[in-house]
């Protein structure tokens, strides 16, 4: 999965730079496309919204401000910090937009392909992990039962 991920995710890096948005990577996209739908957002508000957790968002969010896609500012609380896009992102948002609309037409071209629905095949493996997790399931290996 991860080498399929790693293909997907580099074409879609070097699609993002055939169209000028050299240092826009692909894992800026679901902040922007979070904090376009919400508006400002904590970090681990944010980071709920994209299902991932609050280290994941906050290093995406944290390579974003280097880059100047996002601005932080303090929140209610000191440790809180909130994100909100800056006016660079929303000027490139047309660009952006145009690479969301192209990718979402290769994937259903890809999945047009297979025999089946990457999208339902995704959703499926996320389901059944919530039914039990993967570190369950591998704790109930016998190779994992030998290691105790």
């Amino acid at each position: 999965m991860r080498h399929v991920l790693e293909i997907l995710d580099g074409d879609v890096a070097r699609f993002l730079a055939d169209i000028g948005l050299d240092d826009y990577r692909p894992r800026y996209s679901p902040v922007v496309r979070a904090l376009l739908a919400r508006g400002p957002l904590a970090i681990r508000d944010l980071a709920e919204e994209m299902r991932v957790t609050h280290s994941a968002a906050s290093q995406t969010v944290a390579q974003m401000h280097r880059a100047g896609f996002v601005s932080l500012e303090p929140g209610v609380d000191a440790r809180q910090r909130i994100v909100s896009l800056t006016a660079r992102t929303r000027e490139l948002l047309p660009l952006i937009e145009a690479e969301w609309t192209a990718t979402t037409e290769a994937t259903a071209a890809l999945e047009a392909e297979l025999p089946y629905s990457l999208r339902a095949l995704l959703d499926d493996i996320v389901e059944a992990l919530e039914r039990k997790p993967f570190r369950q399931r591998i704790g109930e290996t016998t190779a994992a039962q030998e290691l105790r």
